[in-house]
């Protein structure tokens, strides 16, 4: 039986060799400077790749546990608050009969609904009127002429509630519908969150190929700023706070006190303005999330999206920027840096596979891959085809291209045949 090897000065060795045999042969030994060399290889192939790694995970964890109006009792109480509904609209008469049936088959007893007819060009005014004729909670007012200075929106919206009756006053876009539990449950949440201005986070309806393609990486890069229900309801600078202009709820006092739709007369995203005016005046601003009862469809068509959101990512957004003159003279660049993460890797990867750049194609690979996962499971969570994961670059291009030529457009913005500057 061959004996063990055993350990001494010279080497490794077996019995046989101390007894005159032949010797082993002498393993080698890889010095400690080789494993160093492999490990920083490693890093240097995978390092790169990290930040794809590390921003899902950071995202989904800023989303987590989402206040939701879910929490919130759907029964009115003995005597409740009057709560008027205003709805701005311009040339929307392929949502406002939908928008408006819904309001009016709300659970809630205290309401009165406003429409404000923008000067529309299409049969907005007469479809309103026609539901209103069998609804006596149901006005329906024309818009005076927009002063200067004014953007449509909030002259509209001034005009609603200024002929509104209620201790509570709702606006809510005429792209919106309402489930009939809505208006309590919000109702119950401000009281129990105490809030001066509340708005609702709801269902984004998808119905077309650039809907699926755009707006999942324009909510990426909003939830990705401001994070979800508890980064705004902890927040403590004005920067950090948003609203949703689609469903906002604010109690009258709060409204007046601030100065109401007037002091954003002239902001091209109001409901973001208006929360921070709140939030500046010492008064709470809450987001909830309610997607049982809110559905929204914003746009049906690359043109849509293209003017909807070149009119507000840029313009808008540079109202919600820290850091003063800094961080806005930086915000053109962050703004772009959304897409880019989204489409260097790929692109990367194209060019080391092509043999155009010579690159480490590993970290692009995974980064790749790693996005690629993460899309799918936002779109099947949106319940869309988890395909639309394949195109992820090519959304990220088309909104490279409309932030692009947002910025270089600045603050003048155009919506519905109106041209504004934002101040």
């Amino acid at each position: 039986m061959r004996g063990r090897p055993v350990v001494h000065a010279g080497g490794l060795t077996s019995p046989e060799s101390r007894g005159g045999g032949l010797p082993a042969e002498p393993r080698t030994a890889y010095p400690a400077c080789v494993t160093a060399i492999d490990a920083a290889d490693l890093v240097a192939r995978w390092a790169p790749a990290l930040p794809w790694v590390v921003g899902p995970i950071a995202l989904a964890a800023r989303l987590r546990r989402p206040h939701t109006l879910e929490r919130h009792s759907p029964v009115p109480p003995a005597q409740p608050l009057r709560v008027s509904v205003i709805v701005p609209a311009r040339n929307e008469e392929r949502n406002v009969a939908r928008c408006l049936r819904a309001l009016l088959a709300s659970q809630w007893p205290a309401l009165e609904v406003i429409l404000v007819d923008d000067h529309s060009t299409d049969a907005t005014g007469a479809i309103a009127r026609e539901v209103a004729a069998g609804d006596a909670r149901l006005r329906v007012f024309a818009n005076p002429d927009l002063p200067d200075g004014w953007f449509g929106k909030q002259w509209a919206c001034w005009n609603g509630a200024a002929a509104a009756r209620g201790e509570i006053l709702c606006f809510a876009d005429a792209d919106t519908e309402q489930a009939p539990d809505l208006v309590p449950r919000a109702v119950a949440a401000i009281a129990a969150l105490e809030a001066d201005l509340l708005s609702v986070a709801g269902w984004q309806e998808l119905g077309s190929f650039w809907e699926r393609l755009l707006q999942p990486q324009v909510f990426s890069m909003l939830l990705l700023r401001y994070g979800g229900t508890a980064g705004v309801n902890t927040a403590r600078r004005a920067e950090d706070v948003i609203a949703n202009g689609q469903c906002l709820f604010m109690r009258r006092d709060a409204y007046d006190a601030v100065g109401g739709h007037a002091a954003v007369r002239d902001k091209v995203a109001e409901d973001l303005a208006m929360a921070q005016a709140v939030f500046r005046a010492g008064k709470r601003v809450r987001l909830v999330l309610g997607t049982e009862q809110l559905s929204t469809r914003m746009y049906t068509s690359l043109r849509e999206l293209v003017a909807g959101w070149g009119k507000n990512i840029y313009a808008g957004g540079i109202d919600a920027v820290p850091g003063g003159r800094a961080g806005r003279a930086l915000f053109p660049l962050l703004l772009l840096l959304g897409p880019l993460a989204n489409l260097w890797p790929p692109i990367a990867l194209a060019l080391a596979l092509a043999g155009v750049m010579p690159t480490n194609v590993a970290w692009a690979a995974l980064a790749t891959a790693i996005t690629t996962v993460w899309w799918a499971l936002t779109y099947a969570w949106l319940e869309e085809p988890p395909w639309y994961a394949l195109l992820y670059p090519l959304g990220a291009a088309v909104l490279f291209w409309i932030i692009l030529t947002a910025i270089f457009r600045g603050r003048r913005v155009a919506w519905k045949g109106r041209t504004y500057r934002s101040a």
